[in-house]
């Protein structure tokens, strides 16, 4: 896909962001993986992030990455495989062109490794990335990688395949200011986590759609959501948001890092073999996951 197919399909639909399967021994199992990136895939979700901040990315080697790309390109079908990419420069640029060698239709730049950097620094990272590959590039703002409007400015002028900002502050206030200058160079992703619980805000400030990680193992519930959110529909949002969201926002909330490991331990109550998280994230506790199993109940796979 050239950089502006895969903008077109990002802002096409909900997306999501697989979680990455591990065997007993913590080792990338690709089989179990491609079952649950196709059954992902059967449902309405144009773009799948590989090996990204769900995919626990931050836990994977630079030499995995492109692995975990290449099976998720193989099992997606006709679904767009956007991959995680990060770290410190030399290293970004390193995953950026393995992962496109591996198939990736684009790459999503997490925050870089550690250490708060100036504006100027954050430009040429990026700059730096965005061309060393051909394919499309999206910017993920969050923590200590807060790019300001003037130097996403200079980054769409010097970068041609800088396609995408996805936001992770929850700063309404910038994220507007930046749709409101840019408005349609990029295509604009809410990226929050549980990002159902903000969308509705995103919405209003001109993100038209978001990464969902309980696509993971209630996609059609997501689907759901989204349709509902983009309809207008605005008493179903807040029917899904009290029977599903909120008691899940309370699981995720127990303890740090269950963001990811509270959606890789619904992958596995749907019957795939995703494996534990890897540390320094750790696993839900038995009765944290029964709790899980009886919120997923009305949605539980037919066919495990």
């Amino acid at each position: 896909m050239t950089p502006q197919d895969i903008k077109a399909a990002l802002g096409a639909g909900l997306l999501s962001f697989p979680v990455t399967h591990f065997d007993d021994e913590g080792r990338f199992e690709p089989t179990s993986y491609q079952r649950h990136v196709e059954w992902l895939a059967g449902f309405e979700a144009p773009v799948l992030f590989a090996a990204g901040g769900t995919g626990e990315f931050f836990s994977l080697t630079p030499s995995e990455v492109p692995h975990v790309v290449a099976a998720a390109k193989e099992a997606s079908g006709k679904t767009a495989i956007v991959s995680g990419c990060g770290y410190g420069t030399e290293v970004a640029v390193e995953i950026a062109r393995s992962v496109e060698k591996a198939g990736a239709d684009g790459i999503l730049l997490l925050p870089h490794y550690l250490i708060d950097a100036p504006q100027e620094g954050m430009y040429r990272h990026v700059k730096q990335v965005c061309q060393s590959v051909g394919i499309g590039v999206m910017v993920y703002n969050r923590d200590n990688s807060v790019l300001g409007v003037e130097t996403l400015q200079r980054l769409c002028d010097a970068c041609p395949n800088l396609i995408g900002f996805k936001d992770g502050t929850g700063e309404i206030g910038l994220i507007r200011q930046i749709t409101a200058t840019l408005g349609d160079r990029l295509t604009y992703l809410g990226g929050m986590p549980t990002a159902e619980l903000f969308a509705e805000a995103y919405l209003g400030a001109g993100f038209t759609t978001y990464s969902s990680a309980v696509f993971n193992f209630v996609p059609g519930l997501a689907v759901e959501f989204y349709k509902a959110l983009r309809a207008g529909e605005r008493t179903r949002c807040e029917e899904i948001l009290r029977d599903f969201f909120y008691p899940f926002m309370a699981i995720r909330a127990r303890r740090k890092g269950y963001a990811v490991s509270a959606v890789k331990a619904g992958v596995r109550l749907q019957g795939f073999a995703a494996g534990k998280v890897r540390p320094p994230l750790d696993d839900l506790t038995p009765e944290e996951e029964d709790i899980l199993a009886r919120l997923i109940e009305p949605w539980k796979r037919s066919n495990p």
